[in-house]
């Protein structure tokens, strides 16, 4: 008999810790205890990706009302209905939240409602009393919004807080230039919402692409969103017709509601984590071998809270790679190298590889690059351009970064993603044959370098 309760106990709900717990658990036999102090299925499933994707399926449909009538269709232009749609957002998240619940009890996974704290090495103490011993800890507790350090900020707004509005605002201050902040001003804009934007850098999603990211900032100016660069918070107060804010650009407004779209931070926070060892860096992320091993040998930590590459699928996988190496005996170091990602502006924007900037730096390249007006929306009247670019080293011919804004763009890069993982040449893609009409054509047809560095 073990002198553990469990083989494994993870902490935290969201889709690492449970793709973790449920593999270990069935493929593995595992024992496994699993404790989530708040909803299964964790910031993706619950206030994040998915709702936020939902959100934005809603606010595009704004814009395909006057396209449907370009294109002879007898539409008439309603008004966008919060409290019909929340509900029905709501009553979606239950369900995926019952589908996480289902999946850890198929799989034999005892799950504990509750929070949780490491005592020792092997010991986890839970808010209801409990204390339950294993062999392995695995902590997939994720991250949080935060605000910024100012006087009155908790009468603002977070990503989190988003969902739940029993109504939406007239106006909105977003505050960020980031992704998540660039995502909710295009959401909001198209559910009716005045947006204005301040950021403190010259130009939005910073770390993205250059070129790319100033077609995204073009466009969403075009689409009417009052963007302010260099611009920050300075004082903010609740007056009677709204919240007042005076910026650092000598600018006082009054806006319905302020969102704070200023950064995420690990929740490691009052664990007992580093008071059995386990580093913990200055911004909150636990620090972690190639292996999501702690310093502490029998401690694991994967997804936002080591603050390595926050998206979803990147912790499911260093869930799957932890309990190769664990229980598979098969030491899986996790690959964070060529991740596809997108980001779901309007329009969208997908990435994998380099930038232009970064790869600048590593080599001499070939940049091959076009922009134009799409067919959809050309034809109903409407000036959006798209950009697809290839980023190719004048060595090897490998294409080191593609980058797209376009409608869809995430369901392009997923594709392009595959090539440029497999390391595909600039030859390869023009080798394969394109699909005629589409935007995503343009990547196997640039034939003539837009420049060089």
């Amino acid at each position: 008999m073990s002198e553990f309760d469990y083989d494994l106990f993870v902490i935290g709900g969201g889709s690492g810790g449970v793709r973790a717990a449920r593999v270990a658990a069935g493929d593995y036999d595992a024992k496994v205890g699993l404790a989530e102090e708040d909803r299964y299925g964790g910031t993706c499933v619950i206030r994040g990706c998915v709702p936020k994707k939902l959100m934005v399926f809603a606010s595009g449909y704004h814009e395909m009302v006057g396209d449907a009538q370009a294109y002879g269709w007898d539409i008439k232009e309603g008004q966008f209905d919060w409290a019909s749609f929340s509900g029905t957002l709501n009553s979606e998240l239950d369900r995926l939240e019952g589908v996480y619940r289902d999946l850890l009890k198929s799989s034999g996974v005892d799950t504990f409602d509750a929070r949780a704290t490491l005592k020792d090495a092997h010991t986890v103490m839970l808010s209801t009393g409990e204390e339950k011993t294993a062999k392995h800890i695995l902590i997939a507790t994720g991250g949080r919004p935060v605000r910024l350090s100012l006087e009155n900020a908790d009468l603002g707004i977070v990503s989190d807080d988003i969902f739940h509005l029993d109504q939406l605002p007239k106006s909105i201050l977003i505050v960020g230039g980031g992704y998540i902040a660039c995502e909710f001003a295009c959401i909001l804009h198209g559910l009716g919402v005045e947006v204005s934007m301040y950021f403190r850098g010259a130009q939005i999603l910073n770390g993205f692409d250059d070129e790319a990211r100033g077609l995204i900032a073009d466009q969403m100016r075009q689409r009417g969103i009052d963007m302010h660069s260099g611009a920050n918070i300075l004082e903010m107060a609740q007056h009677d017709d709204g919240i007042w804010v005076k910026s650092s650009h000598g600018q006082e407004r009054t806006f319905s509601q302020v969102f704070f779209g200023t950064g995420r931070r690990p929740n490691s926070d009052d664990m007992g984590l580093e008071d059995i060892g386990v580093q913990i860096a200055r911004n909150g992320a636990i620090e972690v071998n190639e292996y999501s091993q702690t310093g502490v040998p029998s401690v694991y930590a994967i997804g936002d809270v080591t603050n390595r590459v926050n998206l979803t699928p990147v912790a499911i996988r260093e869930g799957m790679a932890f309990v190769k190496t664990v229980f598979g005996g098969e030491p899986t170091p996790v690959d964070h190298d060529l991740i596809p990602s997108a980001v779901f502006t309007q329009p969208e924007m997908g990435t994998v590889g380099m930038t232009e900037e970064h790869a600048a730096q590593q080599g001499p390249i070939e940049v091959y690059c076009t922009s134009f007006r799409p067919m959809q929306t050309a034809f109903a009247g409407r000036d959006d351009r798209v950009m697809m670019k290839l980023v190719v080293s004048s060595e090897d011919r490998r294409v080191l970064g593609c980058h797209i804004v376009a409608p869809q763009a995430g369901e392009m890069i997923q594709m392009a993603g595959i090539a440029v993982k497999m390391g595909a040449t600039k030859e390869q893609f023009d080798a394969t044959c394109a699909v005629h009409p589409t935007m995503a054509e343009e990547l196997v047809t640039m034939r003539t370098p837009t420049r060089t560095t």
